[in-house]
């Protein structure tokens, strides 16, 4: 009896909460079928593979498209240019309303959009990461397209920061400037990061840093191994104490800087832009020297991306708000925070639960634009 009694209750309870999400389905649909865009198709085309930030932003914005009611597709292509463009032309002849680009070449996204928009007038675009420049080189801007990016000044400053002012805040104080190898690209190679110089130049300028020497991988096919082999050969010419930290331009990079530091068993703090699982765990490691990344929250730029889409779908570009200076426009940057050591030591720290630990600025969504029918779809 007592047997039969619990299962009944378990039945209810069931029952009951299966009332309960089928609620909360319907309210979910109902706030989607508000929106002013539901219906409508739209698809992220990312220029290269699969990563782990990428896959957050994926799933970030797939998830912000369906709340506000719209299909979702996403594409990787590996980081090859032909099948991009192949890939967004496609989408635009299977009748696609909106697309969210990410990283395409600046030598050809310029002339390509500008045709494909030509030939479908009515289709809406958003960039990421993606640069017009004319045959000339000179920069352009296609009108109805917004264009975001990470503030690579700021990602650039906030680790220029930390290294003068917390791990050599002696020298800094007492007006000598911090010896810093700079990892960089190679010449004639066409950088998706040189507004990442315009942070660092600034510390030089000011004489906050001396750049010791550049260096950079040689095989771009192999960009880690290579940046740990020019690495080596870099510090091999120093003696202790001529550099202070190294700076990494982009945490693949990185990844080899940090094996030729271990490897070599030198002691020399470095950081990095941008962040994963693989740069977390090395920088976890006991008396590891990779000290801190600066980064943007990689879940946030998916749904913001996905949100300046929505409303140039709806044709509200003037909610289109860049988080930088709080102006309407179409040029976008997301603001930028710096993780530390610290922060993701003695835990089970991914970038899927960073936000437990790197700080306000981090977790910061009130940058985010929206309008009345989105807050009510997303409800936030």
């Amino acid at each position: 009896m007592k047997k039969i009694l619990i299962l009944c209750l378990a039945a209810i309870l069931a029952f009951a909460m299966a009332g309960c999400s089928d609620k909360v389905s319907q309210e979910r649909t109902k706030n989607a079928g508000s929106s002013e865009v539901s219906g409508k198709r739209v698809a992220y085309i990312m220029q290269m593979a699969p990563s782990d930030i990428f896959e957050m932003w994926s799933e970030s914005a797939q998830k912000t498209a369906e709340a506000l009611g719209m299909e979702y597709q996403a594409f990787f292509c590996g980081g090859s240019d032909d099948e991009w463009q192949d890939t967004v032309r496609q989408c635009a002849a299977d009748g696609y309303d909106g697309l969210l680009l990410s990283h395409g070449g600046r030598e050809y996204s310029y002339t390509f959009l500008t045709e494909l928009l030509a030939e479908y007038p009515e289709l809406k675009i958003v960039t990421f990461d993606t640069q017009f420049e004319d045959a000339d080189g000179q920069a352009q801007k296609i009108e109805g397209v917004t264009q975001f990016f990470q503030q690579d000044a700021q990602l650039s400053e906030l680790l220029l920061d930390y290294i003068c002012n917390t791990l050599y805040a002696d020298k800094t104080e007492a007006g000598e400037p911090v010896n810093i190898l700079k990892v960089w690209v190679g010449p004639d190679f066409l950088s998706s990061f040189d507004r990442r110089e315009i942070g660092y130049a600034e510390y030089e300028q000011n004489g906050k840093i001396n750049t010791v020497e550049t260096i950079a991988p040689s095989d771009f096919s192999d960009a880690e191994n290579s940046a740990a082999e020019a690495a080596s050969a870099a510090l091999e010419k120093y003696r202790e104490g001529e550099i202070d930290a190294i700076w990494c331009c982009y945490d693949l990079y990185a990844s080899g800087v940090y094996t030729a530091l271990t490897e070599g068993g030198y002691d020399i703090p470095m950081v990095s832009v941008d962040i994963c699982n693989a740069d977390i765990e090395k920088m976890a490691q006991e008396g590891s020297p990779w000290r801190a990344c600066a980064t943007t929250n990689w879940y946030n730029n998916g749904e913001f991306g996905v949100r300046v889409l929505a409303l140039e779908l709806a044709d509200e570009y003037d909610k289109i708000i860049d988080p930088m200076t709080g102006v309407a426009s179409d040029w976008l940057e997301l603001p930028a925070s710096l993780v530390t050591q610290d922060m993701v030591s003695g835990g089970s720290i991914t970038v899927s639960n960073l936000d437990t630990v790197a700080g306000e600025s981090y977790s910061d969504r009130s940058w985010m634009p929206t309008a009345d029918w989105m807050t009510e779809a997303l409800g936030d």
